[in-house]
């Protein structure tokens, strides 16, 4: 638990002040520069980070093409694709990521169908008689010629509240030799006992996904909105990073980095708790 909250901490201190840099000179106009430097789609920034798009945004560029995945392009795409306004990643870290993806020797990449990146959905719902928050966690898996995006997992703080289960001294529990007494116990441990996932083995984990797609079934719950977005990158190892969208005047917008830490061992299982029990 110490770990995770140091690096919980990590994440959420890592937001300093950075002076905006793009592509473009003050020289240019104005508008069509701010619109070309701006990363409008997600898709975009895979191009972009690859190197797999000309700095215009014009022109996609192929394994066949000079400038396709060009260090120095990498090195100029990449110091755009970070939010440099209201994030707080610091210089020395950015510096080191940027220096690890573009390596001569192991250049790293994104890829689209690689996995190992997924989206965090907030959406709002119709839950009984109000209007309730509910994270969708989810992820692209293949679907027959092509790709379909899937939910994997589901937060919903009154279903987390809902299985609250006690430990220690606190814990209801099935004597050992209840099956002598062909369970019995089992009527007045349910009927007595308002948690009954006290009765569950010890790494047992709710299957909030589950419940939730039973209460869309029962006409419980009804969607109403997406409010927000943003996605979660493992895919270069030893990294983590956000991607978030930014709507604002000037050339730094777009989807851009707004987070990044750099992972030890074990430090990825640490970040995963902290991105799914979020309340």
């Amino acid at each position: 638990m110490r770990k995770i909250a140091l690096l919980v901490i990590l994440i959420i201190s890592s937001i300093q002040f950075a002076p905006g840099q793009g592509l473009y000179s003050p020289g240019q106009p104005s508008d069509d520069g701010r619109f070309a430097a701006s990363t409008k789609q997600v898709n975009q920034f895979f191009r972009r980070f690859n190197a797999e798009e000309s700095q215009d945004g014009k022109k996609r560029y192929y394994s066949n093409d000079a400038e396709y995945r060009s260090t120095d392009l990498r090195k100029k795409f990449l110091d755009i694709l970070f939010d440099n306004e209201t994030s707080s990643i610091e210089a020395a870290l950015k510096k080191e990521f940027v220096i690890d993806v573009i390596d001569e020797e192991q250049p790293k990449y994104l890829d689209f169908h690689q996995g190992e990146w997924f989206a965090e959905v907030q959406t709002t719902f119709k839950y009984q008689g109000k209007s309730e928050n509910v994270t969708l966690f989810m992820k692209l898996q293949p679907e027959g010629l092509g790709y379909e995006w899937v939910i994997e997992r589901v937060g919903f703080e009154p279903f987390q509240k809902y299985f609250d289960k006690d430990s220690g001294s606190k814990k209801q529990f099935l004597h050992p030799l209840s099956h002598e007494l062909d369970f019995m116990n089992l009527r007045r441990a349910f009927q007595e006992n308002p948690k009954p996932e006290s009765y569950t083995p010890t790494d047992y984990e709710p299957d909030y996904l589950t419940l939730f797609l039973y209460e869309i079934k029962k006409g419980h719950f009804k969607f109403e909105n997406v409010t927000d977005l943003k996605f979660h990158f493992f895919q270069i190892d030893n990294w983590y990073f956000e991607l978030a969208q930014f709507n604002r005047p000037g050339f730094n917008t777009g989807w851009l980095i707004s987070n990044l830490v750099k992972l030890q061992e074990g430090d990825e299982e640490a970040v995963l708790k902290y991105i799914y029990d979020q309340k």
